[in-house]
C-alpha cells in the first residue's frame, strides 16, 4: 500500500484531502502541530470506514523537529504520495507589518515546503513513482491588499514546485500546485460576507474543501502521470 503524508491535514481542507486519499487506497498520515485531537478525528473517521490511516505531529517551521518526526515515519517505508497543505496567515498592511508576522508565514508555507519535501525525496525517487501537491491561494496569482507575506510565500511555492517538477520528471515522480480562491470554511465565514464572494467570484460561490479533495486525488492517482510542473486554479473562475 502506498503512504500518502497531508501536512495541515487536522484542517477542514486537510482532513477532506486525507479521506479522498484513504478511498483511493493510500495509508494516509494525518499531519498537526498543536491540535492533535483534531488529527486523531480525521483518523478514526478514516479507519471508520475500512481506510488506513494514523497521526503525525511537528512544527513544518522547525527544520529539525520535521527531520526527526520525518525520519521516524520513513522507517516504515516511503511516502510516495506527499501533500503540501500546511500554511498560516498573519494579515496586515506592509507599511505597517512587523518582521515576525512576515517571517513567520513565510517560514511555515515556504519553509515548510522545505522541511518536509527535501527529506522525502530521495525515498520517493528510489520508488520511481511519487506525487508532490502544493496547496497555494489566488492571492499568490493576483495579490491581496494586506497579504503581501502571505502571497509571497504562495508565489515562492509556485516556483519551487516548477523547478523541482523539472529535477524529478524523469523518475516517475510529478509536482503541482493547487491554488485556491473562496473556500468554505469557518476562516473564511468569519472574514467574508456572501455579499463578497458573491462580488468577486463568477460562479458566485465559494468552493468546498470536498472539491479541493477531488482534484489533489486525482493528481495523486496513476490518471495525472503526464501532468507536472503546473500550477492548477481552483477558484470558481477568478483567475
Amino acid at each position: 500500500m502506498k503512504r500518502a503524508l497531508v501536512t495541515g491535514g487536522s484542517g477542514q481542507i486537510g482532513a477532506a484531502i486525507c479521506r479522498q486519499l484513504a478511498q483511493e487506497h493510500l495509508h494516509v498520515i494525518v499531519h498537526a502541530y498543536r491540535n492533535r485531537a483534531a488529527a486523531e478525528e480525521v483518523t478514526n473517521q478514516i479507519m471508520e470506514v475500512g481506510g488506513s490511516a494514523s497521526v503525525a505531529c511537528f512544527d513544518v517551521s522547525d527544520a529539525q523537529a520535521t527531520q526527526r518526526a520525518l525520519a521516524q515515519i520513513l522507517e516504515a517505508g516511503p511516502i510516495q504520495v506527499l501533500v503540501n497543505n500546511a500554511g498560516i496567515y498573519d494579515d496586515a498592511p506592509m507599511a505597517g507589518m512587523r518582521a515576525d508576522q512576515w517571517n513567520h508565514v513565510i517560514a511555515v508555507s515556504l519553509g515548510g515546503f522545505f522541511n518536509v519535501t527535501q527529506p522525502l525525496l530521495l525515498p520517493m525517487i528510489g520508488t520511481r513513482w511519487g506525487r508532490i501537491i502544493t496547496i497555494s491561494s489566488v492571492s499568490a496569482l493576483l495579490g491581496n491588499r494586506g497579504q503581501t507575506n502571505y502571497a509571497a510565500a504562495k508565489a515562492g511555492l509556485h516556483g519551487a514546485s516548477k523547478s523541482l517538477a523539472q529535477e524529478v520528471a524523469s523518475r516517475g515522480v510529478t509536482v503541482n500546485v493547487v491554488a485556491l480562491g473562496f473556500i468554505k470554511s469557518r476562516m473564511v465565514e468569519r472574514s467574508c460576507k456572501p455579499e463578497k464572494i458573491e462580488a468577486l467570484v463568477p460562479m458566485k460561490r465559494a468552493g468546498t474543501p470536498q472539491e479541493v479533495a477531488y482534484l489533489v486525488g486525482f493528481l495523486a492517482s496513476d490518471r495525472a502521470d503526464y501532468i507536472s510542473g503546473q500550477v492548477i486554479g481552483l477558484n470558481g473562475g477568478m483567475a
